[in-house]
């Protein structure tokens, strides 16, 4: 470690110890907000008159919730994002049950990804308070839509407002060992056969809407993914008829695919839609609604992307020694990605269970979570 990067450890360590009660009571706050993906409205009203309270001067609420405080953006128009997410995986619109022992602090999406916002908030307070020169301006993003349906609406607003002036975008989401720097995209459908149906006896003979639906289902399943790129499919829902002696009149199925690869979900969008072609015509009709579709990875420049996450791993080994997880993931920098801009997406807690009402982060990995955002946030100054 340089004298620099010592400095820069003691400085953020005496910093996010002094700031250790402050973090768990401000997590225990927001982790009670509900906040399903697309009703984002009351964290981020909160979030807004936090920053505001703490010294911001330019902190916005854009039309899809993202709440995005500027910090030494006058005069620039190149961009760092560091963003975490505010949504949570439930649909609850009345307060979040949170409960805590003396190791644990447990509730719904307390560590996807309240913990690590918590951080980001503390992190930027640090910055608003000491102000540092940097080649480009801060935008810290409370952002929206980032968990199932949201399809990533708040970082798919966030770059059709500022697109290629964001030169970096960090997001902090999940547990500290991970660090995310290739997208997994996805298509989403619903697919719903509508027949003529009847009597079952009757009527024997009358088109099908489950018949129909499963002989699309059969040839979804003979499809060939491409090799450039894991890619996967699959139907993962299937719901229709109404009773055992009636012939069904209408039948649905939710599928995806999906892959790192945009090119390989160009291809099994067209081998999707040649399959639903070879099914039309035998009495039943098609509709397909588009739920959702989150990018994959784009024209980024290789070298330069494996760079910075090299770069950002050291900065996470400085707080962890563990196993690391480099995997593909579907997150916020699927967007970024996409577009040929450098981005990752790194954990920051301890914890386990999201995406489940027993979900926890330990309390004792919040200093460090905030630690390490400072660090990778300070590593972008031109001086201590």
């Amino acid at each position: 470690m340089s004298q620099s990067e010592g400095k820069v450890e003691k400085i953020v360590g005496q910093y996010a110890d002094g700031c250790a009660e402050e973090q768990l009571e401000l997590l225990r706050t927001l982790g009670k907000i509900p906040a399903p993906s697309h009703q984002e409205e009351r964290r981020a009203e909160f979030c807004r008159d936090w920053f505001l309270k703490n010294g911001a001067k330019d902190v916005t609420i854009d039309r899809m919730n993202n709440v995005i405080c500027k910090i030494g953006c006058e005069g620039r128009d190149e961009f760092i994002v560091f963003a975490a997410h505010m949504d949570v995986v439930f649909p609850d619109t009345e307060p979040l049950p949170l409960r805590e022992d003396a190791e644990k602090l447990y509730a719904p999406g307390i560590g996807d990804d309240t913990a690590n916002l918590v951080s980001l908030m503390l992190a930027a307070r640090y910055l608003l308070k000491n102000p540092v020169k940097s080649k480009y301006g801060f935008l810290i993003v409370a952002n929206s839509c980032e968990e199932g349906l949201g399809n990533l609406d708040g970082t798919k607003e966030l770059f059709a407002a500022y697109g290629k002036k964001i030169r970096a975008f960090y997001s902090f989401d999940g547990n500290i060992s991970h660090c995310c720097s290739e997208g997994v995209g996805s298509h989403r459908y619903r697919v719903t056969c509508k027949a003529r149906g009847g009597h079952s006896y009757a009527d024997f003979g009358n088109p099908n809407a489950i018949a129909i639906l499963c002989s699309l289902v059969g040839e979804l399943y003979r499809i060939e993914p491409p090799k450039d790129a894991k890619t996967t499919f699959n139907v993962g829902r299937f719901e229709g008829g109404t009773t055992v002696n009636s012939i069904a009149q209408e039948a649905s199925m939710l599928y995806e695919f999906r892959s790192p690869s945009q090119k390989c979900l160009e291809t099994m969008e067209a081998a999707f839609r040649k399959a639903i072609e070879a099914c039309s015509g035998r009495g039943g009709d098609f509709t397909v609604d588009l739920l959702g579709i989150r990018p994959g990875n784009g024209p980024v420049d290789q070298a330069a992307l494996d760079a910075f996450t090299a770069r950002n791993t050291e900065i996470i080994r400085r707080y962890y020694d563990g196993e690391m997880d480099f995997a593909a993931s579907s997150t916020d920098s699927n967007v970024p990605l996409s577009l040929g801009i450098l981005a990752n997406t790194i954990g920051t807690v301890r914890g386990n269970g999201a995406h489940t009402r027993e979900e926890w982060v330990d309390k004792g990995s919040l200093p460090t979570s905030l630690k390490l955002v400072l660090s990778i946030m300070l590593s972008h100054a031109e001086t201590e």
